[in-house]
């Protein structure tokens, strides 16, 4: 059962989940053989997710720029403001194929919480939310809004109080009520098969991109660009395009000071929440803290495919800084009248950067997987210190 990439990823959990992840791998395998489960999933995300997103050609952000033009993969678009929708449809389907009646799901910045609890009302499951006590002070608005959608948010008081500990509390819940709960994971991370249905479910956007990309412009982007906490994103843009020749560039968090959540820049090979790949460590081997201004990127570990992408070359991987970030954020806001969340900004910093010093006839793609209503607090705080 325990897929790998390269030497990267496994399923190292505890004996009471091994027969959850095995159901949970039979079902998808036998879902995505059934006509009627890819009917229903393909008419929900055209009816309720709003699929296919646009691609945007970003002509004011490309001026400012200057050189190669950038593109906008829309994922902020979607139903709920964010690429998360995408997962949570896919697995709220399978939960309801496996008789589970309860969801439960980790959230950073609170976009994969608002997904879940959108699938669990409109297919009627119930739902709870772990979620960091850092992380909902900081993204109050979708704790809010998962509320209203009737989910249930679980502050969670331990450790660093953030992503990585949100998924602890989910996992010991998972652990206690097997039989009837299905951990909606929400990035491509954790044992298998996690990673592997994330991919699947995030890989619409890649696929969007490589079909989009040829009616805009004639064939496919130079460069692709996408944030990376967990990757799934970032592991959707990138997966239908690694048997091309587009270039892959993923971008982590490098917080205030460069140190930020970069597993892959800075982490070495570990176990980290079910699976084998780069975390974030201190001397002794214990995770490290990790900080960054936006939410869903502060995470130290990341998905096991990613690790592989990098050692194998196929994907490179940076790290941009919160001032780059937020400089992103006003860039977009003031040159196309979009608020991107931080996480993408991050993105779209070093989309800019790769802009500069690229040739007029190349095209690069930015996934814009969120929206910044949930960061406008954080953003104007960060704005008046700077003053």
């Amino acid at each position: 059962m325990a897929r790998r990439f390269g030497p990267y990823g496994g399923a190292y959990v505890p004996e009471t989940l091994v027969p959850a992840l095995e159901e949970l791998e039979r079902t998808w395998r036998s879902a995505r053989r059934d006509p009627a489960f890819r009917a229903e999933h393909a008419r929900l995300a055209r009816t309720l997710a709003g699929r296919p997103t646009p691609l945007y050609h970003a002509r004011r952000l490309s001026a400012r720029a200057g050189g190669a033009e950038i593109w906008l993969k829309r994922e902020d678009l979607l139903h709920g403001g964010a690429h998360k929708f995408n997962n949570a449809l896919g697995q709220g389907l399978l939960a309801l194929r496996m008789g589970k009646p309860r969801l439960i799901a980790e959230t950073g910045a609170g976009q994969h919480g608002v997904a879940t609890a959108m699938i669990g009302a409109a297919l009627g499951l119930s739902t709870e939310v772990y979620m960091g006590e850092v992380d909902m002070r900081r993204q109050r608005p979708n704790v809010d809004r998962m509320r209203l959608l009737g989910a249930t948010v679980v502050p969670v008081t331990s450790g660093s109080r953030t992503l990585k500990d949100a998924i602890n509390a989910a996992l010991r819940d998972w652990i206690a009520n097997v039989r009837t709960t299905h951990y909606l994971l929400g990035s491509a991370v954790g044992p298998h098969p996690f990673p592997s249905i994330v991919a699947d479910l995030q890989g619409v956007i890649g696929r969007e991109i490589r079909r989009q990309s040829r009616a805009a412009f004639g064939r496919l982007p130079d460069l692709a660009v996408a944030c990376v906490g967990g990757g799934s994103n970032a592991i959707g843009t990138f997966h239908p395009l690694l048997r091309t020749d587009v270039e892959l560039l993923g971008i982590e968090a490098g917080g205030r000071t460069g140190r930020g959540a970069a597993s892959l820049g800075r982490g070495r090979p570990g176990i980290l929440h079910g699976a084998l790949t780069y975390v974030l460590q201190d001397a002794d081997g214990q995770v490290a803290d990790t900080e960054s201004i936006s939410a869903g990127l502060d995470y130290a570990g990341v998905g096991p495919e990613h690790a592989w992408l990098r050692d194998s070359g196929r994907v490179t991987y940076r790290a941009v800084r919160d001032a780059g970030a937020l400089a992103a954020f006003h860039w977009l806001a003031e040159d196309e009248g979009i608020l991107p969340a931080l996480e993408p900004a991050h993105a779209v910093y070093a989309a800019v950067r790769e802009a500069r010093r690229r040739p007029a006839r190349e095209r690069i793609v930015v996934t814009l997987s969120g929206r910044g209503d949930k960061d406008l607090e954080v953003v104007l705080r960060a704005d008046r210190r700077r003053a």
